[in-house]
């Protein structure tokens, strides 16, 4: 049975073999949440034709674990409250491993959208619990750079992860890619077992937890200027395929190549985010907002030019790589003492940012073209500026740690 015992932050649960294989393991479980979560982009095609539904169907294997990880983000916390987070982990990519066996067998296209459903627990789960490990598994010097790198996961899922599964998709049939996936699945459950420690929850999490939580302005203001940086980002690259039309000149492999590029910067951009985030998580979110929202608007008039483009895509990559690892940081900073709680809200809102931020690229590019998108993107990132400032430096005001405080109930 998993352990019900918890343990004060800052308990040292450092593994046998070393800190950075466990690190390793968290980054690899990262990776195989993304990489399952976003592959169904690189085979609508072969998909909606094997299942003989249209692409906008098809499409729904997209949307639907974002939904459900929103909402199973603050809520699966809680549920396995007391249970041992390495043994949480594991189960959830048991789970990942099962789902993605159903999606490769599925015969009708309902059965692969319940196993999506279930990605959508996966996800929101890992990226609850496993977001604020880095600082229980490093000390506090090395936390930053920990936590940089199981963040980093969800970059290389986008450089390498998906296109190999696409790749295999081609190859193979797509039934082949899934398959592919549950076979990772399983060997990441293999690296959590043998590389985590026990990790005891640091605090029982609670439904009543977040209402406390968002009482914290460090807390709240956070969350409100990542919601605006990531639904601004997703509004604008959600369609970029077709705003990289309008430059002169690119074919399929132009467009490719361009986009690989933005995912070689956005790995580099976690690793200089982390960097920055870990000495002051405040300027860091302050930077990317900023250069987020200028890089986006600034791809209105570089449309004539393919270099331009270029440059500014790359940037666009190096800046938005940096927002994960550096919400994170914030948020271990606003509420040191409900890490998880933290996680879980920042999980729960990240995702549903996305959802937001797709449906209003769709609806904009419909009614008013790309380039309205490109302003309504860069528009709301630059609007994550004021709502930083707002927020003062994480920690300051109210003592954080009284957000993740068990009431008097909690502690029976």
């Amino acid at each position: 049975m998993p352990s019900t015992t918890t343990v004060p932050p800052g308990t040292d649960t450092t593994p046998a073999t070393g800190p950075w294989p466990a690190v390793l393991a968290l980054t690899a479980a990262t990776f195989s949440v993304v990489t399952t979560e976003m592959l169904p982009v690189g085979l609508l095609t072969s998909l909606g034709a094997g299942l003989h539904v249209s692409a906008g169907t098809a499409g729904l294997a997209v949307t639907l674990p974002g939904l459900f990880a929103a909402a199973s983000a603050p809520l699966l916390p809680v549920a396995v409250r007391r249970a041992d987070r390495r043994t949480v982990l594991c189960a959830l990519l048991l789970l990942l491993a099962a789902t993605n066996l159903l999606s490769a067998l599925a015969p009708h296209i309902a059965v692969l959208l319940l196993a999506r459903t279930l990605v959508g627990v996966c996800i929101g789960g890992v990226w609850a619990i496993a977001a604020g490990l880095g600082t229980r598994l490093m000390p506090p010097d090395r936390a930053g750079r920990a936590t940089a790198l199981i963040f980093s996961g969800i970059a290389v899922a986008s450089v390498l992860g998906v296109p190999a599964g696409t790749f295999l998709g081609s190859l193979a049939g797509w039934r082949w890619a899934f398959a592919a996936l549950a076979g990772l699945a399983l060997a990441v459950v293999a690296a959590l077992a043998l590389a985590l420690p026990p990790l005891p929850p640091e605090r029982p999490v609670r439904l009543g937890t977040f209402p406390a939580l968002l009482r914290t302005p460090g807390v709240s203001r956070g969350l409100l200027a990542i919601a605006l940086l990531v639904t601004g980002h997703f509004t604008a690259y959600t369609y970029v395929r077709p705003i990289l039309d309008r430059v002169t000149g690119p074919g399929a492999g132009t467009i490719s190549t361009l986009l690989l590029g933005y995912g070689v910067a956005g790995v580099a951009g976690t690793f200089a985010g982390g960097w920055l985030a870990a000495r002051d998580p405040r300027r860091a979110l302050l930077v990317i907002a900023a250069g987020l929202g200028t890089v986006v608007l600034l791809l209105i008039p570089a449309a004539g030019s393919l270099a331009a483009s270029t440059l500014l895509l790359v940037v666009w990559g190096l800046v938005y790589g940096g927002v994960s690892v550096s919400a994170q940081n914030w948020l271990s900073a606003a509420a040191p003492r409900a890490r998880e709680a933290g996680s879980a809200l920042f999980a729960g809102v990240f995702n549903t940012a996305i959802a937001l931020g797709a449906f209003t690229g769709g609806r904009t590019a419909d009614a008013l073209g790309a380039t309205a998108v490109l302003c309504v993107g860069g528009g709301l990132a630059l609007l994550a500026l004021p709502a930083a400032v707002r927020a003062g430096r994480p920690g300051g005001g109210r003592r954080p740690e009284s957000a993740g405080a068990p009431g008097p109930r909690e502690r029976a």
